[in-house]
């Protein structure tokens, strides 16, 4: 090799880097929006909040039966406002059951009242009618 050699177009060796496959984009998923209960709006709202879930009634005793209801904890310190925490030991079961029972008391003062005052739709509301139809059969209503 010459001293001019050093000036003279040398062959490039093509270097080929290896090709890197794509791997498939899988799209992100996006988490769907939990939609809140209204429970949950409403405690975010700091608004009371209580509704029934269930009513079950004894099959053997149609009188007897429960409910179950869900509430917030504004609605408890409203009933604690309105005074239905009687005693320090109190549990907020005592709390919602104290005005429970109230609601119902109350709802059955209004039928009796309604009743007195000789609302035909209300009055004798367990009162059956009966009448003998012959051979035996009787027709209850």
């Amino acid at each position: 090799m010459g001293l001019f050699d050093i000036f003279k177009k040398k062959p490039v060796e093509q270097v080929v880097a290896p090709v890197k496959e794509k791997k498939p984009r899988t799209p992100k998923v996006k988490e769907p929006i939990k939609e809140l209960t209204e429970k949950e709006k409403a405690t975010a709202a700091g608004e009371p909040y209580v509704q029934i879930l269930s009513m079950d009634v004894d099959p053997e005793n149609i009188n007897a039966g429960s409910f179950d209801l869900d509430y917030n904890d504004k609605f408890i310190l409203n009933l604690i406002r309105a005074g239905y925490k009687m005693r320090d030991d109190d549990t907020d079961y005592d709390i919602l059951d104290r005005w429970w029972v109230e609601i119902c008391r109350n709802t059955v003062l209004a039928v009796y009242e309604q009743s007195i005052a000789g609302e035909p739709e209300h009055r004798d509301l367990r009162k059956m009618n009966s009448k003998d139809i012959g051979n035996g059969r009787t027709e209850v209503s």
